[in-house]
């Protein structure tokens, strides 16, 4: 059985994007899309995250850090490509 090709990506987010569950939401929306990796909080007020998996949902997940959860405000998204680990789960940090 072939398997898939793996990317990997960091994403960190800035705006209010802290104070309203957008770790819980990252990692919810990280799980019903397969991927692994972690999402946390930085000193700064933005949130960091890893994303690991298929390059369609890793893509999938990029774009939601766009927007995040409902009470969000995303002012800017920076994307870069890292190596892949051979994360397993994903988890809030």
């Amino acid at each position: 059985m072939r398997t898939p090709e793996r990317i990997a990506r960091v994403v960190v987010v800035r705006g209010l994007v802290q104070g309203v569950l957008f770790r819980d939401a990252c990692r919810r929306q990280a799980l019903d899309a397969g991927l692994e990796g972690w999402v946390r909080n930085e000193h700064d007020g933005s949130v960091r995250a890893l994303f690991e998996g298929p390059p369609d949902s890793v893509d999938q997940l990029v774009r939601w850090m766009h927007d995040g959860p409902r009470n969000a405000i995303v002012e800017e998204v920076d994307v870069a490509e890292t190596d892949v680990a051979g994360l397993s789960g994903f988890s809030v940090r």
